[in-house]
């Protein structure tokens, strides 16, 4: 069963991958909603480790934690932005692209190569026949991915309340992990991969290293892409005039938790070079 298609499930999974992505990019093309856009991004994660497991079929331990750990992170957030969305309405981000079928097309094309990309570490792992004993390095990332989606659905979870509140609306989120974080549930998500990642190290060989490239490929998207760059500049052109906001953004590092009064306190070349307070990530440089 584990040489089906070929032996690393990589063009199995990347087929899987388009037809599931096809399948709701036709929905949505059709009936013009983009309410299922990321349930059908986070759910294909399910799908890959699932079907990867079952079909390799030697059920080792690493390979059952590691599946059942992105099973749970896919469920718990897929389900989530379903919810979210369908409370909220429409998603702003796909205001300019609903109605244009090409650069629809783009984007569930980006995705199906985000989710193929990401879910390397697992497809691989599910894919060998190596098992060694259980590592430090097994320990570190079950523990890295623990904290990440801990973090990470705490976040959504105090962002959806602070919205969710009429005394909040038109106001910024800072609240709970917000205070010491602006994008708080990346760090968890970015941490929580990462973890995947180690976990996985222990069967790696050769050119199978190269499933780093999952956790990279999903760090640099949330960096440059369309995580903190698109909601960086939006907060900017809706509160960029509040004095209070602008004290905000200076004093709160903009992934890693930190206290406001250390990071509001750092010279701005520290901020840039290990904290990732990028020049473009604001309308105006923040002193």
């Amino acid at each position: 069963m584990g040489t089906v298609i070929d032996s690393h499930f990589l063009a199995l999974t990347a087929v899987a991958t388009v037809g599931y992505q096809l399948l709701f990019f036709i929905i949505t093309a059709l009936l013009k909603i983009d309410k299922v856009t990321d349930f059908a991004g986070s759910t294909n994660f399910v799908i890959l480790a699932v079907l990867t497991l079952v079909l390799k079929g030697t059920w080792h331990l690493r390979q059952v934690v590691l599946s059942l750990l992105v099973v749970t992170w896919g469920l718990r957030l897929g389900l989530f932005l379903l919810m979210r969305i369908l409370q909220w309405g429409e998603d702003r981000r796909f205001d300019k692209i609903r109605g244009n079928l090409g650069r629809l097309a783009i984007f569930w094309i980006f995705q199906a190569a985000w989710v193929w990309t990401v879910s390397l570490p697992v497809t691989v792992v599910n894919a060998s026949d190596r098992n060694p004993s259980l590592q430090v390095e097994d320990i570190m990332g079950w523990i890295m991915w623990s904290v990440g989606v801990s973090i990470e659905a705490a976040a959504d979870q105090q962002k959806l309340k602070f919205k969710n509140s009429p005394e909040n609306i038109g106001k910024w989120c800072n609240v709970g992990l917000w205070k010491y974080s602006r994008h708080p549930n990346y760090f968890g998500e970015i941490f929580l991969w990462w973890g995947i990642f180690v976990a996985s190290t222990p069967v790696l060989e050769g050119a199978e290293w190269l499933v780093i490239l999952g956790p990279m490929f999903l760090t640099l998207l949330l960096f440059f892409v369309s995580g903190i760059p698109l909601l960086e500049i939006s907060a900017d052109k809706k509160f960029g005039n509040v004095a209070a906001y602008r004290v905000y953004k200076r004093t709160t590092s903009p992934l890693i938790p930190l206290p406001p009064v250390v990071y509001g306190n750092l010279p701005s070349w520290l901020k840039t070079t290990f904290l990732f307070e990028f020049p473009f990530y604001s309308l105006n440089p923040v002193p």
